[in-house]
């Protein structure tokens, strides 16, 4: 069943998902840095289903862009300036104990590495070319035993292999560290809007279970079921054109709002 194809222009473009992910991650990262000062727990409901809807999105933009390489590299441009920004932000500023560990672009740049790999498996099995295969077979596996790397390097203390981290991105050190592979099943369900929902359904459920009585305290990561219903009015449409204005956006919101919050904890708290 493919519902791109019967909504035709109705319903929401990719464009309106962006800006629905956007607006939603912006009112969980207030909680996430004006937590400390009171902010209101309800407000971190709002970002779970963020992630999954941005998953959807890279499914979405991997598999229309003409230059999948390009997408790629700007996605570890991203993962690369968003680390040195932390560093830097976090240098001059503090807000009590909190990290600033935020790099969504880590966890997209995971999910699309996997997508381009199942594409050049596939292509190396069509056309029995073997390199392209072994190729896509690295693309997949490359974070994970890069993970494997700084998982030894920690139990072994030797932190200075840690850095590889901060320039490479791995599975063990994205924001949702195993959930990424999410945007790999919604790659592999493109072609059927209802199994993707259901993917998401069955994580979500995952994650319920972990801890059901704490649904709406500790363990809310399960919300991320909600994306379900942006997802399901989606028209395959692109809308209107935001290409770099996330890739600013992200980091510039988050730098700018743990400043105010350091400068607000600094004199009040």
């Amino acid at each position: 069943m493919n519902i791109e194809a019967k909504t035709g222009k109705r319903g929401l473009t990719t464009f309106d998902l962006k800006v629905l992910g956007i607006v939603f991650m912006f009112i969980d990262h207030i909680y996430e840095m004006f937590s400390i000062m009171g902010a209101p727990e309800w407000l971190d409901w709002f970002g779970r289903p963020v992630a999954t809807l941005f998953f959807f999105i890279s499914v979405e933009g991997f598999t229309h862009t003409r230059n999948k390489e390009q997408y790629l590299k700007r996605l570890w441009l991203g993962f690369l300036i968003m680390n040195i920004g932390n560093y830097l932000v976090q240098y001059f500023f503090s807000v009590g104990n909190l990290g600033l560990v935020n790099n969504i672009f880590s966890d997209l740049f995971v999910a699309v590495l996997s997508m381009y790999g199942i594409e050049l498996i596939t292509e190396g099995y069509k056309t029995k070319k073997y390199g392209t295969l072994f190729k896509g077979i690295l693309c997949i596996l490359s974070p994970l035993l890069l993970s494997a790397i700084i998982l030894l390097a920690m139990t072994n203390g030797s932190m200075s292999i840690l850095m590889i981290g901060y320039v490479l991105p791995s599975t063990i050190l994205s924001e949702n560290s195993i959930m990424v592979y999410l945007a790999t099943l919604l790659y592999l369900f493109r072609k059927n809007r209802v199994l993707q929902c259901i993917a998401i359904a069955v994580v979500g459920a995952l994650y319920a279970g972990v801890n059901v009585t704490a649904l709406f305290t500790t363990n809310t990561q399960w919300m991320m079921v909600l994306a379900i219903i942006p997802i399901a009015l989606y028209n395959g449409q692109k809308g209107k054109g935001m290409k770099q204005f996330f890739y600013i956006f992200y980091p510039a919101h988050i730098w700018i709002l743990y400043i105010i919050a350091s400068l607000i904890y600094t004199h009040f708290y």
